[in-house]
């Protein structure tokens, strides 16, 4: 691949919306991949039948908005994140929405205090009108779920924690 290809390639990653690219021609193999700084999450408190869901369109507004549980007291908050700080955090393999069970009538996959093993399914992530089901990768207890339900996340963003 001559430098000039290689050039155009990286000039579109750095100007686009994509964050990777990979392209094979022949034998020749490149990856250009942009590392971009933690996004700053704005938390906006909203009644949860406009934070959208299944079968439920969201309208720009909604998308880009993370909803934040109503606050409990501070003696509450404090104990869930020094448990949140302890075990195995399992982290978002991609960007999409977070769903707590299979559909809307269905009952949650996990519970906090709930025993899991390692393959067992923990919630969905949406992509893409694709249903992806996130599976444990270790056992353990669920000790905390760090999102909720309905909510956008992303890539490598702490779900649960075990332990």
């Amino acid at each position: 691949m001559d430098l000039r290809k290689l050039k155009t390639l990286i000039d579109l990653v750095q100007n686009s919306g994509i964050s990777e690219l990979e392209i094979s021609e022949g034998e020749e193999k490149i990856r250009i991949a942009k590392h971009l700084p933690t996004p700053q999450t704005t938390m906006v408190s909203m009644p949860m039948a406009n934070a959208g869901g299944y079968g439920s369109p969201m309208n720009g507004d909604h998308a880009s908005a993370a909803v934040s549980p109503a606050p409990t007291s501070s003696a509450a908050s404090s104990a869930a994140a020094t448990e949140a700080d302890t075990g195995h955090k399992l982290k978002a393999p991609m960007v999409g929405t977070f769903y707590r069970a299979g559909g809307p009538d269905s009952p949650s996959f996990v519970e906090v205090g709930q025993a899991v093993k390692a393959g067992q399914t923990l919630c969905i992530i949406e992509a893409m009108k694709l249903m992806n089901e996130i599976e444990s990768d270790v056992s353990g207890t669920v000790t905390a779920i760090l999102v909720e339900n309905g909510q956008a996340v992303e890539y490598g963003q702490p779900l649960f924690v075990i332990s």
